[in-house]
């Protein structure tokens, strides 16, 4: 049975200039892959391994640097929402799992309330292994800056 104590949440939310649809469509469709090519200090490969792209299953290896190493991660898309734009990755393999039993991530973008752009809330679910394993923090601040990336090569509409 899971230590209730090592089932954690982190949770931030990221302002952009990119209205919820775009940004959406750009974590789900084809244009995942060019993830790399607009934040490749981030992001060094996004191959897709099974499925199609933006399809709920779809399975997607990963390469990428969190505190200064080369990190790899296979992610399969669970969930899609483009009514709530709304996507949900889990973790099946890589490195994030050496420390965590489980571990997923979410990104949802909503309208800026007054104004336009949205708002991206970014949803990290994971069980650590033990005690001793700090909570992801760092890795809640590289999908932040990703998403901040992301949003900057996006075309902006007025």
């Amino acid at each position: 049975m899971a230590h209730p104590a090592l089932k954690s949440k982190l949770e931030a939310d990221v302002e952009i200039q990119a209205p919820p649809e775009q940004f959406y469509h750009m974590l789900v469709s084809y244009k995942l892959r060019d993830v790399q090519h607009t934040c490749n200090d981030k992001i060094q490969r996004c191959d897709l391994q099974q499925g199609e792209w933006g399809k709920v299953g779809t399975v997607i290896d990963w390469s990428y640097v969190h505190d200064g190493e080369t990190k790899v991660a296979k992610d399969v898309i669970e969930v899609m929402d483009p009514d709530k734009h709304l996507i949900t990755f889990r973790v099946i393999e890589g490195d994030v799992l050496k420390e965590h039993k489980s571990f997923s991530l979410s990104l949802q973008a909503s309208p800026k309330s007054g104004g336009s752009g949205s708002i991206v809330h970014l949803t990290l679910e994971y069980e650590r292994l033990h005690d001793g394993i700090a909570h992801p923090e760092t890795l809640l601040q590289l999908l932040a800056d990703l998403t901040k990336d992301i949003d900057a090569h996006l075309p902006q509409s007025n």
